[in-house]
């Protein structure tokens, strides 16, 4: 069958003001907490056409993380959110450029080497790229998914989004899907709650007269007894002693009976990697309780060195204290392989870093696993916010099949409060499992550390109604409005 793509449309929902405010990596040194603000969250909208005159639509979105995709100094939030809308509106072109299609993943692959091309003649990080071109792919996907009536792992299933691995790592053995998907689809994931450098870790850090209380845990130990938590991704700043005494106090925290499980996230701050390889000893040696719930260390230097040859030795040194996995590093079709040989242990997954390139991973992962016994894929990305980014995430982490994943945006932002009436209709309607009501709002239902997805797993991706536009506000009017040109 084939497609044309008649419309493609940009909007942006914000969020209310965040209930906290979260501190990352090298950010957090020598600061204090940061207010909390708003998030604008992007969404896309694409409409495609079969050969038989049927239309459909396809939607993706994700919060415009600015500040993550380009650290790069002496940059305003302004311009960066500029040069993105401008990088997003291009690739809108792209794809209006050549309509006709006949699978999405060779529009997708197509395009994407344009978007690559296009953001690093507009001097963009590579990451930035990534970012616009996984927007787009999301949306197609959702839109043939519901062309044909069936769910994203139905699709997969049957081989018709013309998905082949093999031209993303010539070096695969098979384009089969027994080759990348899991024998068996979890419906239950793990929510690893993210512990931020300032959070608040029990009632000593949150006296009565800076409570918030809204009927919401404010602390970690709150937390940990309102929803069940076993699995914590710990922010770490760059500085090791402060790092060190931080730790020793959430160790302190945890359930240590439910044989809680940690991931550090470093965020690029380690610049001389000799002083983490020192670190994470300095751990096994002095906090051996701690040190052995670490699961992995995710991104703990600086892209520009991450995956350089120079740091091989250093990659080598710590992946062997503890498996490394990259994130930022990982803003390639080819970033996962490079980093395999340079010594790292694994990549994460985020969908703002595309859907079909962590496919792709995951079948060179497996096929791999007999030479590299610790090679594995982590699900990661703090800020996926309901619907449409939160839904989309959760079940690509099933179908990769992750067990748990960073997810507590919840926690952070209030709720569905940035959500119209109508999408909040739709939610009560069709997502009874994710999502609970709490007063007057509604939240995701974190039930004994876990979030229950079967009913992600319905036509198209994740999403089960049209989200409602008319309750958004269009990318560019709301650029000029909210951030004028400089």
């Amino acid at each position: 069958m084939a497609y044309r793509i008649k419309k493609i449309r940009l909007f942006v929902r914000e969020t209310k003001p965040a209930r906290l405010a979260l501190s990352l990596g090298k950010k957090a040194q020598g600061a204090g907490p940061p207010a909390p603000t708003t998030s604008p969250l992007c969404h896309l909208h694409l409409e495609i056409e079969d050969d038989a005159g049927a239309t459909s639509f396809g939607c993706s979105a994700d919060r415009l993380s600015v500040r993550w995709l380009d650290k790069r100094p002496g940059r305003s939030k302004s311009v960066k959110l500029r040069q993105l809308v401008s990088l997003l509106e291009n690739t809108r072109d792209i794809y209006l450029q050549r309509p006709q299609f006949e699978n999405p993943f060779g529009l997708w692959l197509l395009n994407h080497k344009k978007v690559m091309v296009l953001g690093r003649s507009a001097g963009q990080e590579d990451l930035t790229s990534v970012f616009a071109s996984s927007l787009f792919e999301r949306a197609l996907i959702d839109a043939v998914c519901r062309s044909h009536k069936l769910s994203l792992l139905e699709m997969l299933a049957g081989d018709k989004l013309g998905f082949r691995p093999t031209q993303i790592h010539a070096e695969l053995a098979s384009d089969k899907p027994n080759s990348y998907l899991p024998p068996q689809i979890s419906t239950r994931i793990h929510v690893r709650h993210t512990v931020g450098f300032f959070d608040p870790l029990d009632a000593s850090d949150r006296p009565a007269a800076t409570r918030l209380n809204d009927g919401l845990p404010e602390t970690l130990e709150e937390i940990i007894a309102e929803y069940g938590i076993r699995y914590f991704k710990v922010k770490v700043s760059g500085n090791p002693e402060a790092d060190y005494q931080r730790l020793s106090r959430i160790w302190s925290v945890l359930p240590h009976a439910a044989e809680p499980v940690i991931t550090l996230d470093a965020n690029e701050a380690f610049e001389k990697p000799a002083e983490f390889v020192q670190f994470l000893k300095r751990l096994k040696r002095d906090q051996l309780g701690l040190f052995q719930h670490i699961a992995f260390v995710e991104q703990p230097f600086p892209r520009r060195i991450s995956l350089a040859k120079e740091s091989e030795a250093a990659i080598r040194e710590a992946n062997a204290v503890k498996p490394l996995i990259i994130d930022e590093s990982d803003a390639s079709l080819n970033s996962f392989p490079q980093a395999i040989a340079l010594g790292y242990s694994g990549t994460s997954h985020k969908n703002c870093k595309g859907v079909f390139k962590s496919l792709a991973n995951r079948a060179l992962m497996l096929q791999l696993l007999g030479e590299k016994a610790r090679l594995f894929m982590t699900g990661e990305d703090l800020q996926n916010l309901p619907i449409v980014p939160l839904h989309q995430d959760l079940l690509m982490v099933a179908i990769l099949g992750l067990t748990h994943c960073e997810r507590n945006g919840h926690h952070y932002n209030r709720g569905l409060s940035m959500l119209s009436p109508t999408d909040k209709t739709s939610v009560a309607k069709h997502h009874g499992d994710l999502y609970r009501k709490r007063g007057d709002e509604w939240y995701l239902n974190v039930q004994q550390g876990q979030v229950h997805i079967n009913s992600l797993f319905g036509d198209g991706f994740a999403v089960a109604d049209e989200p409602d536009w008319n309750s958004m506000t269009d990318l560019r009017t709301w650029l000029n409005n909210r951030y004028p040109a400089e």
